[in-house]
């Protein structure tokens, strides 16, 4: 017999929860694709979309995911022979260096492994010793969605500026936009990436590339970009189809404006990033309690509570545990939580004692709160050592929150 009968809770960092409201706009015949509503509605997005990013670059839509965006992004100010200099800490910041070498650029990867940010002083040597400015990029990741760690964005731009370093500043914010607090322009990042699926509640299929004047300049010089990720046409087309390359994403686009109105007119962003901050908070709280034991056998991933992301959790049961765990809970209570991808060789069987837990977008109390405690059934039904009082302390953390807010 089993439990899971009813909505299912999908807990993994995306795709994330989709709104009945965003499947609802979506749930309609196509449109015209040339003019009238999809007009209407590609202005709004992108206004909006630069709302959430913080920005007064321009953003071009793609028809893509992560991955694609990726390519897009470097396609536009990058030759081959290019210095690109990547930091990573985790498997999503290692894909993205490995696409720049794809694409022909020279890539010195500053790889701190899955369970460190990275090094201050390191980047600052690694940039001031370029000192003819060979170095044209540098990309990294807000949040890498495989080890949950977040980048000090602030700090990196300010180790650029002290040095004296023109390198294009490039963020991957597909894990955190929407999510974790990002200011485009304030921070100085001159290209942005994000996705639909994650932040912004909406189904994959539709990515973005945010750039600013900067960034939009060194598309001048670069020789060969391929027509379909050749931004110049998306900022600034000429004909309406340009926008896409093509056919509109008619209905992921009626799905992401109805999602850009509950994140920008309702609830309000700066409102999301606490809910998140606090939901997360939560997490880290029940998480806690569970190491509380004198062999913990359940911990977090990241021990820097400032380097933890506010969408997702990444975390290790010991003696590879957590991919029976995981296949329980999906089959007895409804729930799916994220394999543990990129903490270990997919060959090594030691990756089957990690998980992560995606609490990103479409979240409330109540679902992340159920969500806790059926990992906690979860750990009893194992037999899997952990402390007390997990789900006592991660509500503590949510009813604090409407004592203050």
């Amino acid at each position: 017999m089993t439990l899971s009968n009813g909505r299912h809770m999908l807990a993994i960092p995306g795709p994330s929860i989709m709104p009945d409201r965003v499947l609802q706009a979506m749930h309609r015949p196509a449109p015209n694709i040339y003019s009238g509503l999809m007009e209407e509605i590609t202005y709004s997005v992108i206004a909006d979309l630069k709302r959430v990013a913080l920005t007064k670059g321009d953003v071009a839509i793609y028809i893509s995911n992560g991955h694609g965006v990726w390519e897009a992004s470097l396609a536009n100010v990058m030759n081959r022979g290019d210095k690109v200099l990547a930091l990573a800490s985790g498997r999503f910041g290692e894909g993205w260096a490995h696409v720049a070498k794809r694409l022909g650029g020279e890539v010195q990867l500053l790889n701190y492994g899955v369970h460190k940010s990275f090094d201050e002083q390191e980047l600052r040597d690694a940039l001031a010793a370029d000192k003819s400015h060979e170095i044209k990029l540098l990309i990294t990741t807000h949040v890498d969605t495989s080890s949950s760690i977040k980048y000090e964005i602030p700090k990196i731009r300010a180790i650029l500026d002290e040095v004296g370093h023109p390198a294009l500043l490039m963020v991957d914010c597909i894990a955190s936009l929407g999510c974790d607090e990002f200011e485009m322009d304030e921070w100085g990042v001159d290209v942005m990436i994000a996705a639909s699926q994650k932040g912004l509640m909406t189904p994959p299929g539709i990515a973005f590339v945010f750039a600013n004047e900067k960034a939009k300049g060194m598309r001048e010089s670069v020789e060969n970009v391929s027509p379909y990720w050749d931004w110049k046409p998306r900022l600034n087309p000429q004909i309406f189809y340009q926008y896409y390359g093509g056919t509109a994403p008619t209905h992921h686009l009626f799905g992401l404006n109805e999602a850009l109105k509950m994140i920008l007119d309702e609830e309000g962003l700066e409102n999301i990033w606490r809910r998140h901050e606090t939901l997360a908070k939560a997490i880290w709280a029940a998480f806690d309690a569970w190491a509380d034991v004198q062999d913990p056998a359940v911990i977090m991933n990241v021990k820097d509570p400032i380097l933890r992301s506010h969408a997702v959790t990444s975390a290790k049961i010991s003696n590879q545990r957590a991919t029976p765990l995981r296949i329980w809970l999906e089959e007895n209570f409804g729930l799916t939580l994220g394999i543990g991808l990129g903490m270990a060789d997919m060959n090594d069987p030691e990756i089957n004692s990690y998980f992560r837990i995606g609490h990103m977008g479409h979240l409330n109390a109540h679902m992340l709160l159920g969500t806790l405690s059926s990992i906690e059934a979860g750990l009893m039904h194992f037999d899997i050592a952990h402390g007390k009082h997990a789900i006592d302390n991660a509500a503590l953390i949510c009813t604090q929150h409407l004592k203050t807010s």
